[in-house]
């Protein structure tokens, strides 16, 4: 079993459904051999604005996917250590950082992402970096 951490991009694909992208997005999210982990990071890159827009099935299909989720990682402290190192190691933007240090403590194995393969997060060597950017393989 593959343990996973999608960023929100995959999710966001996923549940709006409208582009290309969106049927990769759900051929991760369903597959059986994958072990999803996740961060309040991604609840809140994805959850707060269509709460408040009051998108009820988008919220409750986030809210399906957080509650598959197996690990949280939930060390703040470290998470933002390891981040820190990795925005200054890789150029990161901030939130990239945190989401590949919250995947790193909670032992993922591949960080899936929307991200085209000339961005910084595919620098990384602490994880598998997974782009399912339309114009790309999977």
């Amino acid at each position: 079993m593959k343990r996973t951490y999608v960023d929100a991009g995959v999710l966001i694909a996923a549940a709006r459904g409208a582009e290309p992208i969106s049927a990769r997005a759900m051929a991760i999210l369903v597959d059986p051999d994958r072990e999803f982990v996740s961060s309040i990071f991604v609840k809140l890159e994805v959850l707060p604005k269509p709460i408040y827009l009051q998108r009820q099935i988008e919220v409750e299909f986030y809210e399906a996917f957080f509650a598959a989720v197996t690990v949280w990682a939930d060390s703040i402290e470290e998470i933002a250590a390891a981040a820190y190192q990795e925005a200054c190691n890789l150029g990161l933007a901030a939130l990239d950082a945190l989401h590949l240090a919250a995947a790193h403590t909670v032992g993922a194995t591949e960080f899936v992402t929307t991200e085209r393969l000339d961005k910084p997060i595919h620098r990384a060597k602490s994880i598998g970096v997974i782009s399912i950017h339309a114009t790309e393989s999977v």
